[in-house]
């Protein structure tokens, strides 16, 4: 097998800060041109939001033969302070490659580059879907690559997305899903007044008071068989008064939730604003992903298969953590997400082990070949 940490560093090196465009796209192309795939690159959008730069290539298989997606993104987080080295410098220090994206998910990508090389050509279609904006907005990411996928006809049968989903060894978890993901912002308006004169006023912070602890004391669920319960946190409050001796005119706050699929996005929003409304206030829901569930089976199996085949371990099947594409993805066909450990994703120092790298890349094949129905 082609050796998928030279791919990484490669990868690592090229800076690509979300939203990511360019060079790092001109070194994934180079490695998937000369493999066979047809590589189709556009960009979209525009700020705050864009440009965004996404990748769909594709190797056609045999007519009729099944299609099989590998998923990801190549862009990454502001790397901050404080790395022992540079972070868009790859560097080996004993076992393990440090720079930023080495986990999420660079390391993945180069893992998946290096498991088609093994593939033979025969064996079916493959095709990477890869944008240069996860970690932000994503609103000119994955669902462009959708979009374009609807376009020109392709559909895979199944899509593995590389999130690093292992906790401590690799192998340990991969997921079958994930919950949706809600903002709501809460405005209530008042009139604005002397303290001393609260008659002449109206005082709109006791009103959101009384929606945020009305809406905090909300049991949502107690779970499901695969998801946790939903959890609805209140995450900004803000009523930016200057002076000590005047009721403000305005007062607002943000909560999120995390919701399993007892719930859409659509349905806990209307909760939400006929709790608001009762109290005076508005609401302005910004639903980020729907719950996804892809439940065991066929496809879950394959996974661990292949990961007890190259490790020896037995992956857990989760729906824990925050959302992924593959909330996008999960419209196309369906989607189980694996990949590297997690434990320094979004950290300064950002490493991955070297001989993770190479097993990835192993069990990305065998899982692509199990897909493909040619073992």
């Amino acid at each position: 097998m082609m050796d998928a940490s030279l791919f990484a560093e490669k990868l690592i090196a090229a800076p690509s800060v979300t939203p990511a465009t360019g060079a790092v796209f001109d070194v994934l192309e180079r490695m998937l041109a000369p493999l066979g795939f047809q590589v189709h690159r556009f960009v979209c959008g525009e700020a705050p939001d864009g440009p965004v730069e996404n990748l769909f290539a594709i190797r056609p298989g045999p007519t009729g033969s099944r299609h099989f997606a590998f998923a990801g993104h190549v862009d990454v987080v502001p790397p901050g302070d404080g790395w022992t080295s540079a972070p868009f410098v790859p560097e080996r220090r004993g076992e393990l490659l440090y720079g930023r994206g080495a986990v999420d998910m660079k390391g993945a990508i180069a893992a998946m580059v290096a498991a088609v090389a093994d593939i033979p050509a025969d064996a079916g279609t493959i095709s990477f879907i890869v944008t240069g904006d996860e970690e932000g907005p994503a609103v000119y990411g994955t669902r462009a690559l959708i979009d374009f996928m609807r376009e020109h006809g392709h559909r895979p049968d199944l899509c593995l997305v590389g999130e690093p989903t292992s906790v401590h060894r690799l192998g340990d978890m991969m997921k079958i899903g994930r919950r949706g993901s809600l903002n709501i912002w809460l405005e209530v308006e008042g009139t604005q007044g002397h303290v001393a004169y609260p008659h002449n006023a109206d005082n709109p912070i006791p009103k959101l008071v009384a929606i945020l602890s009305e809406l905090d004391a909300l049991v949502l669920d107690e779970g499901t068989e695969w998801f946790q319960p939903s959890n609805l946190e209140i995450t900004d409050l803000e009523v930016g008064n200057p002076a000590h001796n005047v009721i403000p005119a305005r007062a607002s706050a943000r909560i999120s939730i995390r919701f399993n699929d007892r719930h859409t996005g659509a349905s806990l929003s209307e909760k939400v604003a006929a709790i608001a409304a009762k109290h005076g206030g508005t609401t302005l829901p910004i639903i980020s992903g729907e719950p996804f569930l892809t439940p065991p089976g066929e496809f879950s199996q394959m996974i661990a298969d292949a990961v007890e085949a190259e490790t020896g371990l037995v992956p857990e099947a989760s729906t824990t953590g925050g959302t992924s594409d593959a909330r996008f993805l999960r419209a196309v066909c369906p989607v189980i997400e694996f990949g590297l450990c997690n434990a320094t994703m979004h950290k300064r120092d950002e490493a991955v082990a070297l001989a993770d790298l190479d097993a990835l890349g192993r069990i990305y094949a065998r899982i692509a070949l199990a897909a493909l129905d040619k073992r």
